[in-house]
């Protein structure tokens, strides 16, 4: 499901006034360099994380308008790379020019990558979220252009490093996109635009919800590094993902803060580990309630348990009306009243079909470069993944927290520049038995 690939569309409509970012407004008000692609209208692309999410990301990139070459591939597995690359020459052999000595394996394999694609060039960045804080600094400081995959941190002083790039990447005129694919499907934009113009009245409550079967999890293989082993697995490793609270959760946290247009301020929840026996840091249930300043509520929730009820959508409710939408619904649609039924429906989207959300993103990075203009998601992208390490902290913890207090948290959850090879100490480590640690509710401290 995290890595199956879907192909993308060509158009892109401006915006909600929530997803524009503050710090692309104040780009475009001010004189900056001129940053885009070379007088040949080539553009150099690298990829950084060669798992299926990176070369899905890699391949929309290859179908957007214009000329573009792939010069370099890094992760931290040789075999990823070697993948990727076969792959890649299958489907665009004239736009693949990586010969062996920019093939980047190891842990410092996307510097090498940034510096191959060159100032002006685009980076894409689909390694596991706990590294895209340093990743996207150093495109940043090198003049690259960014696409980057949610999650964008794990931990808030992450976020904190991701806002400031931002900030330097609109200074450098830059331009950045990032993975919450929701916000590029012109559908969601469409359903957003109608809300704000008042058709189901003020929102009052939203819903984001994941709940499916059981997060597979690989067993370690045999003479492979602890450390290796987590980072193949990273979706089972809070140090790595954020927890599924943020990585699974964060398109439907995003959409209920797009909706509202708004942030919560607070939240309490409760998260626990009830079925799940897999030698691993998942919990197997979230529920988060969070506070908007106006005093209406948001609500959470993540199950992965087999035989469970499903849900894969976000919903919101206003005074008059409610919308069905978000991350696993195909075709939004609003109603009147809070029953969502056929007689009930006084709004779908009936434009055209385009590519799809995925390739929209590239289609939107690769048009700004060409033509200039100012473009920067990196607020939005680290204000929604503030959101899911928001509530990753109150079911740990069973505690209240507000925004401000986690935002301003000094509390990492891994020193990733001091990991250089996989013998490098893994962040975690089990006890005798195989068995990691996982938080406990009313004990642990997050904080």
């Amino acid at each position: 499901m995290e890595t199956q690939h879907k192909n993308g569309r060509r158009d892109f409509l401006k915006q909600s006034s929530l997803g524009t970012v503050g710090a692309l407004l104040a780009a475009s008000a001010m004189t900056v360099p001129h940053v885009h692609a070379a007088e040949d209208n080539t553009i150099n692309v690298a990829l950084v994380g060669c798992g299926g999410r990176g070369t899905g990301a890699l391949f929309d990139a290859l179908q957007t308008e214009g000329p573009k070459k792939v010069v370099a591939l890094a992760d931290a597995f040789p075999e990823k790379i070697a993948w990727t690359l076969r792959s890649a020459v299958e489907r665009f052999a004239d736009d693949v020019d990586v010969p062996q000595d920019r093939q980047f394996a190891g842990f410092d394999g996307y510097r090498k990558a940034i510096d191959a694609v060159g100032t002006g060039g685009v980076i894409l960045l689909a390694s596991p979220p706990a590294f895209r804080p340093r990743e996207l600094e150093y495109a940043v400081e090198k003049g690259v252009h960014v696409f980057m995959e949610k999650s964008f941190a794990v931990d808030p002083p992450g976020v904190r490093r991701v806002l400031r790039a931002g900030e330097t990447a609109t200074e450098k005129n830059l331009k950045i996109v990032g993975g919450l694919m929701t916000r590029h499907k012109r559908s969601m934009q469409e359903a957003i635009e109608q809300i704000r113009n008042g058709v189901i009245g003020d929102v009052m409550k939203c819903w984001a919800y994941r709940m499916h079967g059981p997060i597979g999890f690989g067993e370690r293989r045999e003479n492979e590094s602890l450390l290796a082993h987590q980072i193949r697995n990273y979706s089972n490793f809070t140090w790595l993902n954020g927890s599924p609270m943020l990585d699974y959760l964060i398109h439907n946290l995003d959409v209920c803060c797009w909706a509202k247009g708004a942030y919560p301020v607070a939240a309490q929840g409760q998260g626990a580990r009830q079925v799940r026996t897999a030698q691993d840091q998942t919990f197997d249930q979230y529920a988060v309630e969070y506070a908007f300043a106006d005093g209406t509520r948001f609500q959470g929730q993540g199950r992965f348990m087999q035989g469970a009820w499903n849900c894969f959508q976000a919903t919101v409710h206003g005074t008059t009306g409610c919308a069905v939408f978000g991350e696993g619904i195909p075709q939004p649609r609003l109603y009147r009243g809070h029953n969502p039924t056929a007689e009930n429906m006084i709004w779908e989207y009936r434009g055209p079909e385009f590519r799809g959300e995925y390739q929209a993103e590239h289609d939107v990075l690769f048009d700004v470069i060409r033509n200039d203009t100012p473009h920067n998601e990196t607020e939005r992208c680290a204000y929604s993944t503030m959101v899911g390490i928001l509530g990753r902290l109150v079911c740990e913890s069973g505690q209240r927290i507000t925004w401000e207090d986690a935002f301003k948290s000094d509390k990492s959850l891994a020193d990733i520049d001091a990991l250089v090879s996989f013998d490098s100490p893994a962040p975690v480590q089990p006890d005798a038995n195989g068995d990691y640690p996982f938080p406990v509710p009313g004990l642990t401290e997050v904080l």
